[in-house]
């Protein structure tokens, strides 16, 4: 079968013929209709400090996915071929302390899909049940594609209740787009996205954001007064992993207010632990998806109305693959998906 592959421990990635995944035990085969492209993509494309320090050529890439089941092994008891899925791209170990107390998100021994293990940019993915996630009701293929960046931005926006809340979103990404979408849907008074580039501002706005700032041209606290929020945001959710946001973020919080942490900085980040004292501010940071409560709470949300298609803006066939990490690395775009079952669009 044809797949994306690291091949080497250099930057660049190459279509290669793989063997498909054994279907034995719990496992499930899968043959890949979309997957769509990651920010842990793009590192291990680049081949930076953080991609040479965890990946182990050959491998595989690629964790966000939907495909149909073609088939399973004899240990497998509910997942069907035939069955539209997407996959829980963290694999565990089940018998840590967090496993066992059903808090698998917490597992101390993760292995990640297509970062350590092979992964999705390929024609057929293999996984066990317990990582699979069947499309009970129609959903269309590219967003069940981004299942597992929309689960991040389900866990990050539903960590604290947002109903009636001021929220702001530092980082317009992607994920801090859906993010608004989603405390719009849940209720937000306010929703302030903050970023620097002008495409992803305009895209976030139209996702749900009552107020898309350009950092670069003005300050979060000038909305405050705009917004008649005398108190402060309720409510934050740090997409960006650069120290500043979240400097800013903690410096325009009201008193008690909470922040959830998804954005991984580079380097070490100095906050005003004063200010998080005598405000009494919570902190928690956000990795990944509960399994599998914020899978449930995804589909509902899909279910309930909310629409986070226009998140995704490009779509390419699996041979134009250079051209769609090329239009992910730019920053001018949201989702970029690509087609397993083409390869060209």
């Amino acid at each position: 079968m044809r797949a994306l592959a690291k091949t080497a421990p250099e930057p660049g990635l190459h279509l290669v013929d793989v063997p498909v995944p054994e279907t034995d035990g719990d496992r499930v085969l899968i043959k890949v209709l979309r997957t769509g492209v990651c920010g842990t993509d793009l590192h291990i494309d680049g081949w930076d400090d953080w991609a040479a320090r965890v990946v182990r050529p050959p491998l595989v890439l690629g964790h966000e996915f939907v495909g149909e089941v073609t088939a399973v092994g004899p240990e497998v008891t509910k997942v069907e071929p035939g069955d539209i899925v997407s996959g829980e791209g963290h694999l565990v170990c089940g018998t840590c302390r967090n496993c066992m107390a059903g808090r698998r998100h917490l597992c101390i021994r993760t292995i990640g899909l297509g970062v350590h293990t092979d992964g999705a940019f390929a024609e057929y993915v293999a996984l066990p049940e317990s990582n699979v996630w069947v499309h009970r009701h129609p959903i269309d293929l590219d967003v069940a594609a981004i299942f597992d960046p929309f689960g991040n931005a389900v866990h990050t926006a539903l960590s604290f209740p947002v109903l009636n809340e001021d929220v702001l979103i530092t980082g317009a990404g992607p994920i801090g787009m859906m993010a608004a979408a989603i405390a719009s849907h849940a209720g937000a008074r306010n929703v302030v996205i903050t970023d620097v580039s002008e495409p992803r501002l305009a895209l976030a706005q139209k996702l749900g954001a009552t107020v898309a700032l350009d950092v670069g041209k003005s300050k979060i606290s000038d909305v405050l007064a705009e917004l008649d929020m005398s108190e402060g945001f309720d409510i934050g959710m740090e997409m960006s992993g650069r120290a500043d946001a979240l400097q800013d973020m903690i410096a325009t919080m009201s008193p008690g207010g909470r922040i959830a942490i998804l954005g991984l900085p580079t380097g070490d980040v100095s906050v005003d632990m004063s200010t998080i004292v005598t405000r009494m501010l919570t902190l928690r940071g956000i990795y990944g998806r509960e399994m599998f409560e914020t899978w449930y709470a995804m589909s509902v949300l899909l279910q309930g109305g909310l629409d986070i298609s226009p998140v995704i803006t490009h779509r390419f066939g699996y041979e134009q693959h250079a051209e769609a990490f090329d239009t992910a690395r730019s920053g001018r775009c949201g989702k970029v998906v690509i087609d397993w079952t083409r390869p060209t669009l």
